[in-house]
């Protein structure tokens, strides 16, 4: 189900944020946030880059990629275009 799919990564990526962990969840949120991005779509943006992170993880059968993760973090409001 989407719906709870999207709920399911916006509550990783609140936990993220609770941890501190990583710290550009925070700074990525603060910039959106400055930007003009309501905190709602902040967190939907990052999901997406988390999704599209764990989907590329799944198809090329390898590690979560933290460096990538943080990259894709850092281009929003940009989206991913999907595995590289």
């Amino acid at each position: 189900d989407e719906d709870f799919a999207e709920a399911t990564l916006i509550q990783a990526i609140e936990n993220q944020l609770a941890a501190g962990e990583p710290a550009c969840v925070q700074a990525v949120l603060n910039k959106l946030s400055l930007v003009g991005y309501a905190r709602e779509d902040s967190l939907e943006m990052m999901a997406l880059v988390l999704a599209d992170e764990i989907d590329c993880m799944l198809r090329e059968e390898r590690p979560f990629d933290a460096a990538r993760y943080e990259r894709g973090l850092r281009a929003l409001p940009q989206l991913p275009e999907g595995c590289e």
